[in-house]
C-alpha cells in the first residue's frame, strides 16, 4: 500500500483544494478565453479581489467569533455616500471624516451590543440594521443613488495611484491581511476569538471577556466595511448605493465560506480568505469574460455557496449551543 500518498490525501484539506482550483481556472480561463490573460484584465481582477477581499476580513473576524454581519454592505455603501455627499455640500474634510467613522463605529457598537449583551440572534440584529442604515441614510441625507468623489480630492487621486503598476488597493488589501494575520494569531484578544468561537461558555467560565470581544468583532467588521466603500469610490469616482440591493453580501459570505472559514466559529484564517477571494474573483471575471448573463452569475455563486454551506456543516457540524444561540 500506498502509505506516503494516503498521507498526502489526508493532507488535502479545503483551503488547499481551494488554492489547487483557482491555479486551474487561471490557467485555464488563461488559455481559452481571449483578453482574460492581459495586463488590464488582471489589474481589474486584483482591484476588484482587493475590495471583496477587505470586505471578507472583516466578515471573517465576525463569523470565526461565531457571529455573521449582514450589515457590512449597507455601511460600505451608505457610510462613503454620507461623505461624499457632506464634501459636497462644503462641509470641511476632517469634520466630515470624523463625523462619518464615528457613525460607522457607532453602528458597530449597537450591532455588537445586540448581540452580546441583548443576546439578540446575529443574523437578525445585522440584518435589520443594514436595512435601517440604508433607509435611514438615503431617505434623510443623500439626495440620489450615486454620489460622485468631488474632483481633486484625495479619494479621486487614491484610485489613481499605483506603485509597480500594481493599484494602491491591492497594497491595502496585504496590508491589512497582514494586520489581521498578527492580530488573530499574535495578540491574546485575537486568540481570544477563536476560543470564544469554539466553545464560548467555557471562555466565559475561564474569565475571558467574551461579551466585549464580540462587540469589538463587529466594530472592527463595521471600519473594514467603510475602508472598503472608499477604495471603490475611489475606482469608480463615485458610490452607487444600490450596491446594498446586489448580490455583494452573498459573494463575501461565499469568499469566507468556500475559502474554509467554518460558520460554526473557532475556525478560520486570514489565509482562506486569501484564497477564497482568489477563487471567486477569477471565476467572477471569467464568467463577464464569457458574457454570461447576470442572472446565470447569480444562479451559478448561490448553487456554489449553498454548496460550500452544505459541505461546512458536514465538517464542522454546530453543537448544541450554536443551535441555542441561533446564530449562523
Amino acid at each position: 500500500m500506498d502509505f506516503a500518498g494516503l498521507a498526502n490525501w489526508r493532507n488535502l484539506n479545503q483551503e488547499r483544494i481551494v488554492l489547487a482550483i483557482a491555479v486551474l481556472m487561471f490557467i485555464v480561463a488563461s488559455v481559452t478565453l481571449p483578453g482574460f490573460f492581459t495586463s488590464q484584465n488582471i489589474v481589474t481582477i486584483v482591484r476588484s479581489v482587493s475590495v471583496l477581499g477587505i470586505l471578507a476580513l472583516g466578515m471573517a473576524v465576525v463569523i470565526i467569533g461565531r457571529g455573521i454581519d449582514l450589515a457590512s454592505v449597507a455601511i460600505m455603501a451608505m457610510s462613503v455616500a454620507w461623505y461624499l455627499q457632506l464634501l459636497g455640500n462644503g462641509t470641511p474634510d476632517l469634520y466630515a471624516f470624523v463625523m462619518v467613522v464615528a457613525a460607522v463605529i457607532a453602528i458597530g457598537l449597537i450591532n455588537g451590543f445586540l448581540v452580546a449583551y441583548a443576546e439578540v440572534p446575529a443574523i437578525f440584529v445585522t440584518l435589520a440594521s443594514g436595512s435601517f442604515v440604508f433607509g435611514f441614510v438615503r431617505s434623510q441625507i443623500i439626495t440620489a443613488d450615486a454620489v460622485a468623489v468631488p474632483p481633486g480630492h484625495w479619494v479621486a487621486e487614491l484610485g489613481a495611484n499605483q506603485f509597480l503598476s500594481i493599484p494602491i488597493e491591492v497594497f491595502i488589501f496585504a496590508g491589512l491581511s497582514f494586520l489581521t494575520f498578527l492580530f488573530l494569531r499574535f495578540t491574546k484578544w485575537g486568540r481570544y476569538v477563536y476560543y470564544a468561537g469554539d466553545n464560548p461558555v467555557a471562555a466565559r467560565n475561564a474569565g475571558m471577556p467574551v461579551r466585549p470581544m464580540q462587540v469589538m468583532r463587529y466594530v472592527i467588521s463595521a471600519l473594514f466595511s467603510f475602508l472598503a466603500g472608499l477604495l471603490t469610490a475611489s475606482s469608480l469616482q463615485s458610490i452607487n448605493t444600490r450596491v446594498v440591493n446586489s448580490t455583494l453580501l452573498y459573494d463575501i459570505v461565499l469568499v469566507a465560506v468556500i475559502g474554509g472559514i467554518g460558520l460554526s466559529g473557532g475556525k478560520g484564517s486570514v489565509r482562506n480568505v486569501l484564497f477564497g477571494a482568489a477563487l471567486i474573483g477569477i471565476m467572477l471575471n471569467a464568467m463577464t469574460i464569457i458574457d454570461i448573463p447576470l442572472i446565470y452569475q447569480n444562479l451559478i455563486k448561490s448553487t456554489i455557496l449553498l454548496a460550500a454551506i452544505i459541505f461546512d456543516g458536514v465538517i464542522n457540524p454546530r453543537d448544541e449551543q450554536t443551535a441555542q444561540q441561533g446564530d449562523i
